[in-house]
């Protein structure tokens, strides 16, 4: 595995199953230790999430247990899991926290009389008698693209644009419905307005009453990363960049220390789960169209900023805020999302940067922490007191872009690998922790599929 975030430990931890004790993996990770965005500290003495904070129960697309949900269970975790006690979220517009909207999909709506005051949308015309779907079969567009087209701008400025840009810090004008929602995207291919989409895939996947929307781990997610490197029964190498893969007759030929004195590794199968850039520089020397093709793909940077307030501190009862603009994208205030005890520090962390707008960001970490506190502040109507505590992790290139036609591409890319070689991870198949296990998983599946033929055909 080249790459030791969870889309690399879920493919190591999937091979183990398949190959049994005897199958040698082995995972190489550019940085100081497993995990990727599942980072754990201590902030005033408690654990917070320095990275990811939890991960979907839910399959968007099955309504079944998400992947890493599954995952969390095989690796001993499900005594550990934990959901929050609040889900409720606000946008903050003109002034004032405005809940979301019931009955909407990552801010598209099913039902436009639920919107005001946050939005009035532009009705859309009744369907015509056999009317096509939305989408074609394969059909691919970008989300604000689509939204305005159907229920205008406001719809997308103020629900849709601060939903997708918590998640992905990007302009929803040039995110892919298919990449980013992709329930959202089957129903559009099968209805001809985008209401009855939205409301087709909320029906398609009902949730139960009092069901959680999101799991975490009691300790932090960085249990969680652990836990699978250490299920895996890998050997895992931190601090190690691989510079180069070659074909090297039935397998690869990995090239990683310094440049001057080289390491060379062979291996009969790869999975790189690592970014775009890094996969496409790989890529050069062992399947260049792949390289082409994933090159293609941009990221966002953003910094999220915890802060440790005074007990006591007084924060809206919800789970967090979202922002269409400024600094702060999104603010989480994690001892009401979380439970924390009263008496101890109120946690709150900001999340700032937005896709090309990394300017905002390149200033020292106190000017940065100083500058998020008094945005969420200014969200919130009342300037926030001087924290007891604060940290900055900047996470440089951390959000992909995923523009329409992604999974095309993908496709693409995977059909140019040779044998033996696999991609996975957020480059590929989405951002979320779930998507990433799902995707460490199905490399891991095409390489053992790999190793089995060959064995057979030595045979």
């Amino acid at each position: 595995m080249v790459g030791g975030g969870i889309a690399g430990l879920a493919a190591a931890h999937r091979l183990r199953r398949h190959g049994g004790p005897d199958l040698r993996i082995t995972v190489y990770e550019a940085g100081p230790a497993v995990g990727g965005k599942l980072r754990t500290g201590r902030l005033a003495g408690q654990p917070v999430e320095y990275g990811a904070e939890a991960f979907l129960t839910r399959d968007p697309l099955t309504g079944g247990d998400s992947a890493a949900l599954d995952l969390a269970r095989a690796v001993g975790l499900g005594d550990a899991l934990c959901h929050p006690v609040t889900a409720r979220a606000a946008i903050a517009v003109d002034g004032a926290l405005h809940p979301v909207p019931a009955g909407t999909l990552v801010g598209v709506p099913g039902d436009l009389a639920a919107l005001p005051p946050l939005a009035t949308a532009r009705p859309e015309p009744p369907p015509a008698a056999g009317a096509p779907p939305l989408l074609g079969p394969h059909e691919d567009v970008a989300v604000g693209a689509l939204v305005r087209d159907r229920l205008g701008d406001q719809v997308v400025d103020r629900l849709v644009a601060p939903m997708l840009g918590g998640v992905y810090a990007g302009d929803a004008d040039a995110l892919s419905l298919a990449a980013t929602m992709p329930a959202l995207a089957r129903a559009c291919r099968g209805a001809p307005t985008l209401t009855g989409a939205v409301r087709a895939a909320l029906a398609a996947l009902p949730r139960p009453a009092g069901a959680p929307v999101f799991t975490a781990v009691a300790g932090g997610l960085g249990r969680f990363a652990a836990a699978v490197a250490a299920a895996s029964g890998a050997t895992v190498h931190t601090g190690q960049v691989v510079r180069a893969l070659h074909p090297a007759g039935d397998g690869w030929r990995l090239t990683l220390g310094a440049t001057r004195d080289p390491v060379h590794v062979t291996a009969d199968a790869v999975v790189l789960a690592v970014p775009a850039r890094p996969a496409a520089r790989l890529l050069a020397s062992a399947a260049e169209p792949a390289a082409d093709l994933v090159g293609q793909l941009d990221y966002a940077s953003v910094a999220l900023v915890t802060f440790a307030l005074p007990a006591g501190t007084a924060l809206p009862e919800l789970s967090g805020l979202l922002a269409p603009d400024g600094l702060v994208k999104a603010a989480t205030f994690v001892s009401r999302k979380w439970g924390r005890p009263a008496h101890t520090p109120v946690l709150l962390r900001a999340s700032a940067g937005r896709y090309r707008e990394e300017a905002a960001l390149q200033v020292d970490d106190d000017t940065l922490a100083a500058a998020a506190l008094a945005a969420v502040g200014d969200l919130l109507g009342a300037a926030l007191p001087a924290p007891l505590a604060s940290h900055v992790q900047r996470w440089g290139g951390a959000l992909p872009q995923y523009r329409p036609g992604h999974l095309d591409r993908v496709a693409a890319a995977r059909a140019a690998l040779g044998p033996g070689l696999a991609l996975a991870g957020a480059a590929c198949d989405g951002i979320g922790i779930p998507a990433c296990v799902a995707s460490g998983r199905r490399a891991a599946d095409e390489i053992w599929q790999h190793l089995t033929s060959r064995r057979h055909r030595d045979r």
